[in-house]
């Protein structure tokens, strides 16, 4: 009996590690995923998750162009379709676009062909609106199992997570933005952010627009660079 319940401890005790690890960001339990630079690197890594959002990703570019920093943006498919000119906007400033697939489903849940068919779809949305885009793709809410990246190395994306993040989805006050950040941030950092909301389009995002300019003013002034993911990629 004591065995039993031992065995049995154990056995939910692994099953909850397994569910932590398909959705901690930083968690490499079902494949490597990059979430940033070894702690101390004097670069980190704006990246902005749910759009296009009309007018917030607008607004956000006024602010990034305003500090001359490139950022990732990781975009849904049918948002692209119905807002292809801010992408365009996007691209054209000298952003990064991933994928983030269509319409923002937990992959986790998922069928292979779902998989494929949520990925394929956001690239040719994102081919269409702007030709030629990354491969990085960064699943909805963070969540994936083996196949979710096994899939989506087979179709020749690369996975993209983060190691810090805003806390903004919910829209809170500018202040708990920046506090949550800085809380997180020790260098080499991916962070997080959202410039749309995956449930409709014209999500406030006002906060992170100006969270963005205290966070790019603040870390710029501790002499840190801001970078795109590809270029903190690179060897």
């Amino acid at each position: 009996m004591l065995g039993y319940l031992i065995g049995g401890a154990a056995g939910t005790a692994a099953a909850c590690a397994a569910g932590y690890q398909s959705m901690a960001p930083t968690g490499q339990w079902f494949g490597q995923t990059f979430t940033g630079l070894e702690r101390g690197a004097k670069k980190m890594a704006l990246t902005y998750d749910d759009g296009p959002n009309d007018p917030y990703t607008l607004r956000l570019l006024e602010v990034l162009e305003k500090h001359n920093v490139r950022a990732t943006f990781f975009m849904l498919g049918r948002y692209v379709v119905q807002r292809p000119e801010i992408a365009r906007e996007v691209a054209k400033a000298g952003h990064v676009i991933g994928n983030h697939t269509f319409d923002h489903p937990l992959l986790i849940f998922k069928s292979a062909a779902e998989i494929k068919s949520r990925l394929m779809s956001c690239k040719r949305a994102l081919d269409d609106a702007v030709g030629e885009h990354s491969n990085l793709f960064r699943p909805p809410f963070g969540g994936r199992r083996p196949a979710v990246l096994r899939i989506a190395r087979a179709m020749g994306f690369q996975p993209v997570m983060w190691n810090v993040t805003g806390y903004d989805w919910s829209a809170p006050p500018v202040e708990h933005i920046e506090r949550k950040v800085a809380r997180q941030l020790r260098g080499g950092d991916v962070i997080l952010l959202h410039d749309g909301g995956h449930l409709e389009l014209g999500a406030d995002r006002s906060r992170t627009v100006i969270a963005t300019d205290r966070i790019i003013m603040r870390y710029k002034a501790e002499g840190y660079e801001f970078v795109t993911i590809p270029e903190m990629m690179r060897p």
